[in-house]
């Protein structure tokens, strides 16, 4: 590190140097001044002129000097480079060479010429004296310092040299070591200020680089002493505690100034009770990192680490954007995404949180809430306006709910509500049923007013009985007892429910084995002429015989299967029973089959139809086949297409239940229809209720204007057919009055019997 050699010294290094060289011209007045006055009194005491013109000297190399001074003053210092500063360097030597030249040159001409010794001593002593001063002036320079030693001493020694006397040339060769003292001395001195000024720049750089990192993290950091001062802030801690100037805050006590900070947030300009605590954690140790909410749109995370001499590091970084996403993220593991709603699994957490604050042993609620017939909405009016309509329906769920009741949605149209009944009301059904009523009406929904009713299953139970795992099967089951009984109606959880649906499960289950083995069988009811002397067509009817339970009910075991969605197997076994059945009757009797909704709702059911007819060997126009009106409202396009495939094939169509569904004379004109069946419901009571025979023959009359050939289901007194046969309002009967539904073999004896009664009949007939 030793700077011998200018070259080797950094170029601001050897500026600095040359700089000093420039710098402190009093003292440089101040020896101009002893000098010329040490000459004027050895010219006073001696008469040499001499020292007068090394006086006139002096002053002109010193008015020199100070003219360089002055121009090195007014350089702009960045701009030199390392020759400039060399030069400067090499001016600055030559004037300082020259003062002490004239010093050297006035101390050996006393010695030598004058011989006084008031003159000697005085001349020495001031070069000597002036041989501190170059140290003290010219350290920076090595070349000033060797030149100025030399200029000083090399007269006298050559002086005393020359003077013959041995004592002074000895005692002169002692200013050798003297000069080499001298030189030595700068030398380590300017080393000394070299490693400094090497050692002051590394701090300053690393101190500029420290100050660039601290001010560009991107965490807040503050240094607290051990009496919770402020040592250290960066920029980043002011920015997210809305601070002024760092450098202002240092020495403060870090609690004023977090106080100070936080005045903008929604605690009022003073930590909350929490907030301090968490704090003075961080600072004592006691927490190693906290997240704290100053307000709602910032969020600081802190953390701490603290030094065994009690000094505390706190750093912290605004999370607020990743706390927002985690509540977002938070939000949509929790909430249905559609409706706002909770979803199931916080519902139960929230269920439960609910009633772990729950005071007392009161009674609670749990209510199923399933929207009637959404198929329908999705189907008819698009997907995008069942959304809306299930948005609508959670809006006025939780206006109906209120405080009273948490709501969620369970999964599709199926929506759940807890009712705490925090206000310990005794009737804790009454409030559960008028929810029910209050959600019920119309909504309007993309300019569509549509009417909603809900099916709903509710349980009550004490708190202290709550299962998880139990309400929601029991507000289940009577949601499904609902459905079973009627749409839109609500019913309470009934401990007989349960045994019912285990039972309707295990019935579930023998339906699907009887219907995939082919144990079903076929029944059929013969529709008669009004007159009842012939069998017109026979509708198959569907029976099975359970094992356990005997014959099980038709309206039952079909229900079960279009839950079930198997309702299509049935179908095809009637299909091809009663084709089978059908080809082996005389003459050309026709069999009816009915079809399900979930037939018409693909084109499988042309080709269980054709397969049917071609493995029996039946003509197609012997067999009819059966919608009823709730088929037509569902994909009216679809069973349209479905059922002009099936008639251009020869086989008949028929509507079956006419009347008992909506807007049904509007289909019989675009539907490829052959046969209505009138509902039975518009034959009770026709002969004691005018209004309603009047009914019948309207629809009766409407249906011949088309073209269609009528049949009359239901009919089961003489009293009956006499006014539908006096008004000849069927073509067709079929009821209890002529026959019950029979077997198959006994479709043959009827026929038979038929026959032969026709045949004596025609006998007895005179001719």
């Amino acid at each position: 590190m030793k700077p011998q050699n200018p070259n080797i010294v950094p170029t601001d290094v050897y500026l600095s140097f040359v700089s000093s060289l420039f710098g402190n011209r009093s003292t440089l007045l101040t020896g101009v001044f002893v000098h010329v006055l040490t000459y004027v009194i050895v010219f006073l005491s001696t008469g040499a002129g001499i020292y007068l013109g090394f006086c006139l000297v002096l002053a002109i190399v010193f008015a020199s000097r100070i003219h360089s001074f002055r121009q090195f003053d007014a350089l702009d210092k960045s701009a030199l480079s390392r020759a400039d500063i060399a030069r400067w360097e090499t001016r600055y030597v030559l004037g300082g060479t020259a003062s002490a030249l004239i010093l050297g040159v006035g101390s050996g001409y006393a010695i030598l010429i004058v011989h006084n010794p008031l003159a000697e001593f005085i001349c020495v002593a001031v070069t000597m004296g002036s041989m501190v001063s170059i140290l003290g002036r010219n350290y920076g320079s090595q070349k000033a310092i060797d030149l100025q030693t030399t200029a000083c001493c090399l007269p006298i020694i050559l002086a005393c040299l020359m003077s013959g006397q041995p004592y002074m040339a000895i005692v002169s060769i002692m200013l050798v070591p003297f000069g080499l003292t001298t030189r030595s001395m700068a030398s380590n001195l300017r080393e000394f200020l070299y490693k400094n000024v090497i050692a002051s720049r590394e701090i300053s750089l690393i101190a500029d680089r420290f100050d660039t990192a601290l001010n560009n993290m991107t965490h807040g950091l503050f240094m607290l002493d051990a009496d919770n001062r402020i040592l250290v802030v960066n920029r980043k801690a002011c920015e997210l505690l809305n601070l002024t100037n760092p450098e202002q805050l240092r020495d403060c006590d870090f609690d004023v100034v977090l106080r100070y900070g936080v005045r903008h947030a929604s605690i009022d300009g003073s930590l909350p009770g929490l907030i301090q605590q968490q704090i003075e954690q961080l600072v004592d140790g006691s927490l190693s990192r906290t997240l704290i909410e100053l307000g709602e749109d910032l969020f600081l995370e802190f953390s701490a680490s603290r030094r065994a001499d009690g000094i505390v590091i706190l750093t912290f970084e605004d999370v607020t954007a990743r706390i927002r996403a985690e509540r977002k993220i938070l939000h949509m593991v929790r909430f249905d995404s559609l409706t706002g709603l909770p979803n199931r699994e916080y519902f139960a957490e929230l269920t439960k949180e609910k009633l772990a604050v729950h005071v007392g042993d009161g009674r609670i609620g749990f209510l199923v809430l399933d929207v009637d017939d959404f198929k329908h909405v999705n189907d008819f009016k698009g997907h995008v306006t069942g959304d809306r309509l299930l948005v609508a329906i959670a809006a006025r769920l939780r206006e109906a709910a209120g405080d009273k009741a948490l709501c969620a949605r369970l999964v599709g149209d199926q929506f759940v509500l807890f009712f705490p009944n925090d206000d310990g009301i005794r009737d804790l059904d009454s409030r559960i049923a008028a929810l029910h009523a209050a959600m019920a009406g119309t909504y309007e929904v993309d300019d569509h007013s549509l009417r909603i009713s809900f099916s709903g299953g509710y349980v009550t139970m004490s708190s202290c009985e709550f299962r998880p795992e139990e309400w929601q099967i029991k507000a289940d089951l009577a949601l499904f007892d609902t459905k079973l009984r009627t749409k839109g109606g609500c019913s309470a959880f009934e401990e007989e429910m349960d045994a019912r649906y285990i039972e309707r499960q295990k019935l579930k289950s023998d339906l699907r084995e009887v219907i995939e083995t082919g144990k079903l069988h076929a029944v059929y009811q013969p529709m008669f002429t009004p007159d009842g002397r012939r069998i017109n067509c026979c509708e198959a009817l569907a029976r099975w015989v359970h094992p356990e339970k005997g014959p099980i009910p038709p309206n039952i075991f079909v229900q079960i299967a279009e839950e079930m969605g198997i309702v299509s197997g049935i179908t095809r076994f009637m299909l091809n029973q009663a084709c089978r059945d059908c080809a082996a009757w005389p003459w050309s009797l026709p069999v009816s089959v009915n079809l399900s909704a979930q037939d018409l709702r693909g084109n499988d059911i042309i080709a269980v139809v054709t397969e049917a007819l071609e493995a029996s060997g039946l003509e197609p126009s012997r067999l009819h086949l059966e919608v009823t009106e709730s088929c037509l409202m569902d994909e009216i396009a679809t069973v349209r297409s479905i059922l002009t495939d099936l008639r251009a094939k020869g086989v008949t169509i028929a509507i079956d239940d006419f009347g008992t569904g909506f807007s049904s004379l509007s289909y019989l004109d675009s539907l490829p229809v052959d046969i209505v069946k009138i509902d039975r419901s518009f034959v009770h009571e026709i002969t004691g209720d005018s209004r309603r025979f009047k009914l019948l023959c309207g629809i009766a009359d409407l249906s011949r204007a088309l073209g269609l050939e009528i049949v009359v289901e239901g009919v089961e007194t003489p009293e009956q057919l006499a006014l539908i046969n006096g008004r000849g309002l069927a073509d067709v009967i079929q009821g209890y009055v002529f026959s019950m539904p029979v077997s198959p073999a006994r479709v043959s004896e009827m026929i038979d019997s038929l026959d032969r009664n026709r045949s004596a009949l025609r006998q007895d007939i005179p001719a």
